[in-house]
């Protein structure tokens, strides 16, 4: 959990995707995320939380439905989405952050 926080303190944003192995929706994100790493490269950190295996984080963060993405700056909640994200959408919200 400590790793955790210190990878959200980071000071570029980071966006995190939670999600659960039996999630049809969620499979669709992976290739999704994928693509938007692709893109941004090193620019923004992607980490995906299963919640069935992390679900203390999963209730600090009130996530009700997967996928949930949340993007973090500095620790701070910047954008939270639930359900399937488009790519395009995914990268405005990101760059939205970027310094």
């Amino acid at each position: 959990m400590g790793n955790f926080s210190k990878i959200l303190a980071q000071d570029k944003p980071v966006l995190v995707d939670f999600f659960a192995e039996w999630c049809g929706p969620c499979k669709m994100m992976a290739p999704i995320l994928k693509e938007v790493k692709d893109e941004l490269g090193e620019q923004v950190t992607i980490l995906k939380v299963d919640v069935d295996k992390n679900q203390s984080l999963s209730n600090t963060h009130q996530i009700k439905g997967v996928p949930t993405l949340i993007l973090f700056k500095k620790s701070e909640i910047v954008w939270k989405q639930s359900g399937v994200v488009s790519k395009r959408d995914i990268i405005s919200k990101v760059n939205e952050h970027l310094k």
